[in-house]
Order: C-alpha cells, then structure tokens, then sequence
C-alpha cells in the first residue's frame, strides 16, 4: 500500500483519506490541534515509571518544532517523514514540526522497518535506534535523521560510520524528554562524529550537588528541569552524557556507571548488553551482565578480552536471555530486566 502524504503547505484535512488505523491516529491528532484548546494530551513512554498523560501548551510545541527546524535548516516545501506512534512526543512533534515548516509529509506506518519501501529522497526523518538498525540499506535517502528514545549503542555508531554515506547525508543523536518536548539538544554521528551534545539556542543547562543535568529552556518548559542524568558539561552549550544516577550499581563501596560499561561492550559485541546489579551480601551489589541472544562461547570469549578500566568493572556473571524487556517504544525497561533477573537468580 501506497504511503499517504500531507503537504503542510495546502492543508485541507477533510479533503485527505485516513485509511489504516496509524492514519486515522494523525488525522485525530490534527483534529486536536486545530481545535480550540490551547493544550494537547501526550504519553510519556513509562522507561523509568508508570506511563503518564499530561496537557502540553501547543504554544510551546511550535517553540520546539522552530528550535529543531532552524538547527537543521528545513525549508518549506521539504519532505519529512512520519514513523513514530503520534501517542508520544517523538511523532506529534514530527507533525507539528511539519505544519510550522509547511513541509509534506510521507505518513509511514510505525515498525521496526520503517523504511522498507521508502524509494525517494527524503529531507528529515525521526526514528529509534532499533529501526535504524533495520534501515541502514536506505539511510542514504535521508539528509536529515535524528536518532531518540534510547542511547545509540557504539554498535549501531560503527555500522553508520561503515556506510560510507555522503557528507550531505546528517545524523544525529537527540537528548530530551518529554517535559522538553521532545530534545532540546542534538549530537552528530555523522559526517563527523561528535562526543559532546549541542543544546539548542535559548536553552542554558547547570550541574546539580549530585552532579546531574538541570536544563532551563523557557520556550517549552516554564520550570527549571533536574534529570537523573550525570553528565560533564564543557561549556555553556556543551554536555557529555555518562549515565542515570538511578542506573548507579554501588558495588563494595565503588560506584559503577552501566551505561559506560555497555558501550565498551557494544564496540565488541553486536547483541544488546545491560549492566545490572543483583542484591550480594558481602558487596552490597554484585555486577551482573544480561546479554540478549542464545547462550554464546564466542560471545563470552569477546567479553573476557575487553580491556576495562577497573578491575571491578567486569562482570561477576554473564546471563543469557532471550528477549530483554522493552516499553511500547522501543526503549529497554531496566526495572522490568531487573525484576525478571531476580525473581530467577
């Protein structure tokens, strides 16, 4: 079936056919948007707790869409393209990013292959790392992407990088969430790879005593944000993210950043890796590492020849499990793999 497509620039919404159940979504969307109300209900996607609704200001959604839209440097009349669930953030603000820049738009069914039949260039997309995964063979048709919803793994970094993709070709990893209204700042893969993120303009970002990221962006969000996230600020628009502090394993007094961990291991090993800590008596937390996929020698062999920084970085035991949990979004859920691995430990 043939992608439906908006074009921003001549809107009539009664004049277009919802057809599939994703469409009929949009057009409830837009139905929301161009009605009186002043606010728009969206989901939170329920990574670090039970999913919320909540009221967003439509005003400040357009802040948004404009931040990201000058950034990139989309133009009216350029082509997006819409593969994320419009329940969240991440494909609402795709829409309203769209109408602001009077841009159209290509409707493509949310899946792990978004872009499977995609034959046309296309100037701006927004997908999860999992579906860029199964989209490197048509990445070369996308000027601009943006990768969120979860960390892009070092794994999924090397295989963008081996693409060889044109200098014309932009991708990027976002930093946000939804009380920023999607991000509010972006970090380049490619062409040049970049190690810090770069927040956007009229954002101004501070350290807290716990050494977390507190973000003040009052285009989309009157209040000053404290994250969980510990991170290295460079300067004033400049951040390194090292981890959640909620993520923190403290084993035998030592302080364990997993996320740090996990990419060292994703340079070697392609399946996904997820440091947790398992209640121990004698270390308070013991180090334990999940691998998704069968049970594995080589794999295992991969992880013992990793040179790590400390020698309590390495794991105390590697498990094997088929299908670590994930949210409706893509994102994994740490609490969810932790309560499976203790509940069978």
């Amino acid at each position: 079936m043939e992608n439906m497509l908006i074009d921003f620039n001549n809107l009539n919404i009664n004049q277009l056919s919802f057809n599939s159940e994703f469409e009929k979504k949009v057009r409830i969307f837009l139905e929301e948007w161009t009605s009186e109300g002043e606010t728009v209900k969206v989901q939170t996607s329920g990574s670090t707790g039970a999913p919320k609704i909540f009221g967003i200001e439509k005003k400040k959604m357009i802040n948004s869409a404009v931040m990201t839209c000058n950034f990139l440097g989309l133009k009216e009349g350029n082509v997006a393209l819409l593969c994320l669930p419009v329940e969240y953030i991440s494909g609402k603000m795709m829409v309203v990013r769209s109408m602001e820049r009077k841009l159209r738009l290509i409707i493509s069914e949310p899946s792990l292959h978004p872009v499977e039949n995609l034959d046309q260039e296309v100037d701006f997309c927004a997908m999860t790392p999992l579906q860029v995964e199964n989209s490197l063979d048509k990445l070369h048709l996308i000027k601009n992407l943006i990768i969120g919803g979860a960390t892009v793994s070092e794994s999924l970094k090397n295989k963008i990088l081996q693409l060889n993709l044109k200098s014309s070709n932009r991708i990027f990893e976002t930093y946000g969430m939804s009380e920023t209204l999607s991000h509010i700042g972006l970090k380049q893969l490619m062409p040049e790879p970049e190690e810090y993120f770069t927040v956007f303009e009229n954002v101004s970002i501070s350290l807290d005593e716990r050494g977390c990221l507190t973000i003040f962006a009052p285009n989309v969000n009157a209040e000053m944000l404290a994250t969980n996230d510990l991170v290295e600020i460079k300067n004033d628009k400049q951040f390194k993210f090292l981890g959640r502090i909620d993520n923190v394993i403290n084993s035998g007094g030592a302080k364990i950043f997993p996320e740090a961990l996990e990419a060292l291991i994703k340079k070697e090993v392609p399946n996904e890796a997820i440091f947790i800590g398992l209640p121990d008596e004698s270390l308070g937390q013991k180090l334990i590492l999940i691998i998704e996929g069968n049970q594995s020698d080589d794999v295992v062999d991969k992880v013992s020849e990793i040179s790590f920084e400390k020698n309590f970085h390495k794991p105390k035991e590697i498990i094997f499990i088929n299908k670590i949990p994930r949210t409706p979004n893509g994102k994994v859920s740490r609490m969810e793999l932790y309560k499976l691995i203790n509940e069978n430990s």
